[in-house]
């Protein structure tokens, strides 16, 4: 009977190709979409969990303030905390990120992403070592393991473990192991390792095993029986608390337990390794993925319906002849998962071949193995589900229908309770067509006013240069170097590049104080040109001047900081303050500028004078850049040869801090499209539906000397009326939904009413070109062939 069913399905594609290829691609096309989406959400919520213990790992983060949120941590704490805390087995300790110089023979490059990590990394992480003893790699203070990528970079196909690299020009360092490429889905992202005993006897922290510094990333590994409810882990953030506050009570700060497998979609803290994922997208997209399949077998719905009047002798002659309608039910089921299977194969193949544009798009690196078994068994169910899903409402319909109606031609199809659901189903893809619509438009004006917004500086043709090595040695010859070349002379030094501020103390202290606000208080370090490199502008006094002496013992505050201490800009003026106990006076106050992403609001800054460099800023002149990169390299290496020379773009890196969200507008466009272009589909089925319905009425309306343009618009009116009852809906859905993920932004764009007319418009006139084709070739045809019956 199967054969039979599958025999009969397939002629009736092969004899209705039109149908079946329209059918067929709406699916395809719908499975496609659905798998990209789904392929990742899978990868979104994979992260950090390929460790054999991650739902054992937790993150120690620190609250300050609600406005200062971090992911790191003391030295002193870890320690600590496994000896008064039973259930945790290990702690590990990383460093920030670090940025070394290699060299090996004649190859010498600049390696970032770099950890300091204790030698307990590996009893709580499972990144794989490919080679070398992972229980002594971390152990020598000389030692470094390398990832697979990097030491293909310097040692080739030659087996690296126990080879040497020079570090900075001064260190010579044995390789100890070879990890395995860092797998895309892990928070932690690196290129090397270094054990902490290489900086254990010179960094401040580690020496001191303080507990007022944050410096660190730190982990916990609980045992096996840990109970991670919600009241264990209060229970246990409170005795870290405790522990926090008999060590150090200047400081009020609270600490919190992260489990490791929340931190990609649910971390938004500062000061993170990585940047994170957000759930909200991932929960979006998966019910974009949903709909999208849903509106792809609504389409199948409309379109099977739409032939309704073609199958129904078929119907009837059936069941004269004794089919029950269980078995017509069957046979139709056999149609439409016969349909999606042929579906699912050209979407497997769609999403081959987008996959790569896809990756790019999502910064990715996605795959569709047909080996794996989970896989296949996730397709599979796709399709099953789409095939039943889809031919469950033809099948139930045309086998209703009553054999002696139909062969007289008395049977009504499409009666008003099949016109109100398929009428429901359109209005629900266009709403979330719409909204979806409407969603591209502020995504794309958000991101565009981030790009554009006045950050308080002049962001463009500003190149900066990081100094290494001999440079801090020499750093009068370098300055002199730079003053006397025209295409350089315009720099300034600053200790950070004022894009993504990390550092802030508690330890800043004016007249007036409350003693209980603790506020964490960002700082630069930047030189005399820095105000005039980065065209920023005064409220009150004036910048620092190699004409003022004193000005090393002297502070810049920004505006925030002024209206903390309850001032205003004139009178903050030659007012005392002190940093990190070091007492001055304010001689100036900038107007406020950005130093972190927009997302956050701008916080209190101040600034001191910068006499020992970090990076050299320097702002080109139009149309210079390519010359101005080869003169800071000549004078960067003639000074400093050992190094190699780096650099970057400040606006670039400004870009870089939004990836996240260009991204997902990216996604957001290509969804938008596609759930548009199978909601047309849909909208194409139901007209082609009532264009066959009302086939005779037209060629009497013609007859009667109609226009085709009134046909058309008989044709047209109701379709225009289900757009705008979706408009009605959508819009104040969608309102509500982008005015959420706005808020998210610190300074963001208003809602203007602009936005959703010209969506409602752009989607009517997307729906009268859809539903246009079938209703004007209804009007167009020859009346002769509807009435020739009567």
């Amino acid at each position: 009977m199967l054969k039979n069913y599958f025999k009969i399905a397939f002629r009736n594609l092969i004899r209705q190709k039109s149908f079946s290829i329209l059918n067929i691609a709406g699916l395809a096309v719908g499975m496609a979409a659905s798998i990209l989406i789904l392929l990742w959400v899978q990868n979104e919520k994979s992260y950090d969990r390929f460790h054999k213990h991650a739902d054992q790992i937790y993150r120690v983060t620190a609250v300050a303030t609600d406005d200062f949120k971090a992911a790191i941590n003391a030295a002193g704490m870890p320690a600590a905390l496994q000896a008064e805390i039973p259930s945790i087995k290990k702690t590990v300790r990383l460093s920030h990120p670090s940025k070394k110089t290699f060299e090996y023979g004649d190859k010498k490059f600049e390696e970032v992403r770099g950890f300091y990590v204790d030698s307990t990394f590996f009893d709580v992480f499972s990144f794989r070592l490919i080679s070398g003893d992972i229980k002594t790699a971390l152990q020598r203070p000389d030692g470094i393991l390398l990832t697979e990528n990097l030491a293909k970079k310097y040692f080739g196909e030659v087996p690296a473990l126990g080879k040497s690299l020079k570090m900075d020009n001064d260190k010579l360092l044995t390789v100890t192991g070879v990890l395995a490429n860092t797998p895309t889905n892990s928070h932690l992202q690196f290129n090397y390792l270094m054990p902490m005993a290489a900086i254990a006897h010179t960094d401040e922290d580690l020496i001191n095993n303080t507990w007022r510094n944050f410096n660190f990333y730190s982990y916990v590994l609980f045992d096996r029986d840990f109970d991670p409810s919600k009241a264990h882990l209060l229970s246990l953030e409170k005795q870290i608390n405790e522990l926090y506050k008999a060590h150090t009570t200047e400081q009020k700060i609270t600490f919190h337990l992260q489990p490791l497998t929340d931190i990609h979609l649910h971390s938004h803290l500062q000061i993170e390794l990585t940047e994170n994922g957000d759930i909200q997208y991932v929960n979006i997209l998966f019910i974009v993925a949903i709909f999208i399949l849903i509106v792809a077998c609504i389409n199948f719905m409309n379109l099977s319906t739409a032939r309704s009047a073609k199958r129904a002798k078929e119907v009837g002659l059936r069941k004269v002849v004794g089919a029950a309608r269980g078995q017509l039910i069957g046979q139709f089921l056999g149609e439409s998962i016969l349909i999606a299977f042929l579906a699912l194969f050209i979407a497997i193949g769609l999403v081959w071949l987008a996959l790569p544009a896809f990756n790019h798009l999502a910064g990715k690196e996605l795959g569709i193995s047909l080996f794996d078994g989970k896989m296949v068994l996730m397709l599979v169910s796709i399709a099953l589900l789409t095939g039943l899903i889809s031919g469950s409402y033809p099948a139930l319909f045309l086998s209703g229908f009553q054999p002696v109606k139909v062969l007289k031609g008395k049977m009504n199809l499409g009666g008003r309770g099949d016109l109100i659901f398929r009428n429901t189903l359109v209005v629900l893809q266009f709403t979330v067509s719409i909204i979806l619509l409407i969603g591209t438009v502020v995504v794309y004006n958000q991101l565009q006013y981030i790009k554009n917004m006045n950050l308080g500086y002049e962001r463009s043709n500003l190149i900066y240069v990081p100094m290494r090595g001999d440079i801090f040695n020499k750093l009068d010859a370098y300055k002199s170097e730079l003053e006397q070349h025209p295409l350089t002379a315009n720099f300034t030094l600053t200790n950070i590049i004022p894009t993504n501020v990390m550092s802030g103390s508690f330890d800043v202290a004016w007249e007036g104080k409350d003693p209980n606000n603790q506020p964490v208080i960002p700082n630069l370090d930047v030189s005399e040109s820095f105000f005039k490199v980065f065209q920023m502008k005064m409220a009150a006094g004036r910048v620092f001047s190699t004409d003022f002496r004193g000005d090393s013992s002297n502070y810049i505050v920004n505006e925030k900081l002024v209206k903390m201490m309850g001032l205003d800009a004139a009178e903050a003026v030659g007012k005392p303050i002190a940093l990190y106990g070091k007492k001055g006076t304010i001689i100036g106050v900038v107007k406020d500028f950005n130093f972190k992403p927009i997302q956050q609001a701008i916080e209190p800054l101040i600034m001191r004078l910068n006499n020992y460099g970090g990076n050299v800023v320097v702002r080109t002149q139009p149309g210079t850049t390519e010359a101005t990169i080869k003169v800071l390299e000549q004078i960067t290496t003639s000074l400093n040869p050992e190094f190699a020379f780096s650099y970057g773009f400040l606006d670039q890196d400004l870009d870089n801090l939004y990836k996240g969200e260009q991204r997902m507008g990216s996604l957001f466009n290509l969804f938008a499209l596609l759930a548009t272009f199978i909601s047309c589909l849909g909208l194409y089925g139901l007209s082609a539906f009532m264009a066959e319905q009302r086939f005779k009425e037209i060629g009497v309306r013609k007859v009667l000397g109609a226009t085709v343009f009134s046909v058309v618009y008989l044709l047209s009116k109701n379709f225009i009326k289900l757009v705008l009852i979706a408009i009605l809906i959508a819009m104040p859905v969608a309102w509500y939904t982008i005015d959420s993920w706005l808020n998210g932004f610190a300074y963001r764009i208003n809602i203007g009413w602009i936005v959703f007319i010209f969506s409602a418009l752009t989607t009517i006139a997307i729906a009268l070109l859809t539903i246009s084709y079938e209703s004007i070739k209804a009007a167009r045809s020859n009346p002769v062939k509807s009435l020739r019956s009567e």
